[in-house]
């Protein structure tokens, strides 16, 4: 047996306009989840808590809440002393039991055709993935795009491709889900991160309706223009300016003695729009012993068409940039872009291994900069912490350079197209992330990604840096203090 301290918000909407949060002491066996924990203070503390839950065997979803902030099933997940309990990010009926019928009714079901028609097991296996769904609605809490424009959520986009797939379904599957929001999605990855059944929500069902949606001629019209800009010029973002490609030589060498070698993959942002960025990560990694190899003929991953559906131009995009390495025998491809790196990672099959500038720099450690008197925020892209499970490194490094006040990790609203075909969505996620940063109280914001860089720069009148940058910075304060010393 062991005693465990829990907080759990409270809220009766007969006496109360607003919820708050209570702490009960209880005594639970070793090894005890959530939901007994739920059981011992209804049982023994306050019977007029109030939760749900049906099976306990996370079967059912029925007994879904936050802990800590993450949703989870609480018959599944164990508890732990101090943890603060909260009901999904959904209209809340009494303490933990949240209002489900409205979202599950906009949950689409089988239409059947008057001809009898049965499955093949093709379509059962194309099925699979999708349908081990219990309706918790955890993905549906953590959505962005749903707090903030007329999107269905992705338990809707789930079900709208399983029938999609079912040769029993008689609905026109793909035109609803357009209708639904399909092209609201940030691609996030929040959902299916949280999914108690692991489900790939953004992969397995919104990138596919999207794909034949585009066979359908739905795909947004600034969709399109990109898709048409990619196969005309190989990058998605329009020359402004010199490229960084032709600012810098193919080999950049350390100062020092080699660590290691790495193959640079630039992508479109960092080449034609943030050269800066990339300029100053190099200056970081010749500090710090990495070779650089940047071969000219790099074009665009293929992340903004595959995230959009647009699919017909992406097998010669992966071709021509794995040959592109590979015939200059480089055997590790480097990224500062989250999005190109969580595309080469999860959607390539590369000969050579992929690693973003923040998992190379930890690798191989770094000379420690000079602290600098700022105190900083960071902001998580998505296609990095999620797309590529990458959240420590970053913090790892910026903490040797400044102080690091954390802020929720939320998606800020420049992935999955929708800065393109929906600039107000995009802009409110962005407001939205633009009043987290100013509760921080940070004098800067740092990020690891070029769209988040230029997204959350229109949102917050924070300087936003990209890390590399911050610790060049720490650098050259800490050569400038040497010098002064030298001086005197």
């Amino acid at each position: 047996m062991k005693e465990l301290t829990v907080r759990v918000f409270r809220f009766d909407p007969e006496h109360e306009r607003e919820g708050h949060f209570e702490t009960y002491i209880v005594t639970v066996n070793e090894g005890a989840r959530v939901l007994h924990v739920l059981h011992a203070i209804h049982d023994g503390i306050d019977p007029t808590l109030s939760y749900r839950y049906s099976c306990a065997s996370g079967q059912c979803g029925s007994c879904a809440v936050r802990v800590n902030g993450e949703p989870v099933l609480a018959c599944m997940d164990e508890a732990h002393d101090g943890i603060t309990i909260e009901p999904l990010n959904l209209a809340v009926k009494k303490d933990l039991v949240t209002d489900l019928v409205p979202r599950l009714e906009e949950i689409a079901y089988l239409l059947p055709k008057k001809e009898t028609v049965l499955p093949k097991k093709a379509d059962i296996d194309a099925m699979k993935p999708l349908r081990d769904c219990i309706e918790c609605l955890c993905c549906v809490s953590v959505c962005p795009a749903v707090d903030v424009t007329k999107f269905l959520g992705p338990t809707a986009m789930r079900q709208e491709m399983r029938l999609a797939l079912d040769p029993r379904d008689s609905g026109d599957r793909i035109s609803d889900a357009v209708r639904e929001g399909l092209f609201t999605c940030t691609s996030c990855q929040a959902c299916w991160k949280v999914c108690p059944k692991e489900i790939e929500i953004p992969g397995k069902a919104i990138e596919k309706l999207r794909a034949h949606a585009y066979k359908r001629g739905f795909t947004l019209p600034r969709h399109r223009e990109v898709a048409a800009l990619i196969r005309e010029t190989g990058r998605s973002v329009p020359r402004t300016t010199e490229s960084f490609l032709e600012r810098v030589g193919e080999v950049i060498e350390p100062y020092g003695p080699v660590k290691a070698t790495v193959g640079f993959f630039i992508g479109c942002m960092y080449n034609l729009r943030q050269q800066q960025s990339a300029i100053d990560a190099l200056e970081v990694l010749r500090r710090n012993g990495i070779r650089v190899i940047i071969p000219r003929e790099q074009v665009c991953c293929g992340s903004p068409l595959i995230r959009t559906g647009q699919l017909d131009y992406v097998d010669t995009l992966k071709r021509r940039n794995i040959e592109t390495f590979t015939s200059r025998g480089i055997d590790t491809v480097m990224t500062m872009c989250a999005g190109c790196g969580s595309t080469l990672k999860n959607d390539y099959k590369t000969p050579f291994k992929v690693m973003d500038i923040n998992e190379i720099l930890t690798k191989y450690g770094i000379e420690p900069p000079a602290r600098l008197p700022i105190k900083a925020t960071y902001h998580d892209p998505c296609h990095l912490m999620r797309g590529q499970g990458i959240r420590d490194q970053p913090r790892e490094l910026i903490r040797q350079v400044v102080d690091l006040v954390e802020m929720p990790p939320i998606c800020c609203g420049s992935g999955g197209g929708v800065r393109a075909g929906n600039p107000e969505e995009a802009a409110a996620l962005g407001s939205r992330r633009g009043e987290e940063i100013q509760k921080t109280g940070a004098e800067i914001v740092i990020t690891s990604c070029p769209f988040c860089e230029f997204h959350i720069a229109g949102h917050t009148d924070k300087p936003v840096r990209n890390i590399a940058s911050v610790l060049l910075e720490g650098y050259r304060e800490k050569d400038r203090k040497k010098g002064m010393r030298a001086g005197h």
